[in-house]
């Protein structure tokens, strides 16, 4: 097992590539912490996985200290929460782009400054290809996401022998979407499988195989990798 042995954190752990991520370490052998804002989503995962639950939220700084001074020294942490706030750039309220960077890049920052990763341990942040290929009604989070790939990179010198590192997903078949009418969904995924060379949209653990791989991989660091499906060459 890659990871048997070794202390796993997910913020943002109890659905979506977060889940995966969980339920694949935990799978390689891992001890696995998952955290989020969602008391009962976060508890159900947990138990379905075999992971320890530890209620917490992205944009608070004291309560992202407080979960890493109880889980003590780990050897990797992953970062998959946001909550993510868009609209047309000159309309789009001041309050939501805020919150979007708040939950999305402040929240990166907070965990990597709380965590007390081992040497040679991990930190892998989550953005998104939109940081590289904008798309209308989209610039506060593509901005976001080219914040934390410049802070992947950044860190793996600040942070250094933690490595640090970040996955950059395309369009991903997520819970996050699961707010538009299922028809409109379904639409847009099917739109977007047909235009990628892969044939389909992601899933979870499409980005949590990537994710394991920087995990296990001693010699990864400052990396941004894009799993898109082709979408950046289509």
């Amino acid at each position: 097992m890659l990871l048997a042995g070794q202390k796993v954190v997910v913020v943002g752990g109890s659905s979506g590539i977060g889940l995966s991520t969980a339920e694949f370490a935990k799978k390689e052998g891992a001890d696995v912490v998952i955290a989020s804002r969602n008391r009962e989503r976060l508890t159900s995962a947990a138990e379905r996985i075999g992971a320890k639950p530890v209620v917490a939220d992205i944009t608070s700084d004291e309560s992202i200290a407080a979960l890493f001074k109880g889980c003590g020294v780990v050897d990797h942490v992953v970062v998959t929460a946001a909550q993510l706030r868009s609209g047309p750039f000159k309309t789009v309220p001041m309050e939501d782009v805020r919150a979007t960077m708040e939950s999305k890049f402040w929240g990166c920052w907070r965990v990597a400054r709380s965590a007390e990763i081992r040497n040679g341990g991990s930190l892998t942040l989550v953005s998104g290809y939109l940081s590289i290929r904008p798309r209308p009604n989209s610039a506060i989070v593509g901005a976001a996401n080219g914040a934390i790939e410049s802070l992947a990179r950044s860190l793996a010198l600040d942070l250094a022998p933690v490595r640090v590192n970040a996955v950059s997903p395309g369009i991903i078949d997520t819970p996050i979407r699961a707010a538009m009418p299922e028809a409109s969904r379904k639409e847009m995924l099917a739109k977007t499988a047909a235009a990628l060379p892969v044939g389909r949209v992601g899933l979870g653990e499409d980005i949590a195989r990537q994710i394991l791989a920087f995990m296990a991989n001693g010699f990864a660091t400052g990396s941004v990798v894009y799993i898109d499906g082709g979408a950046l060459v289509s």
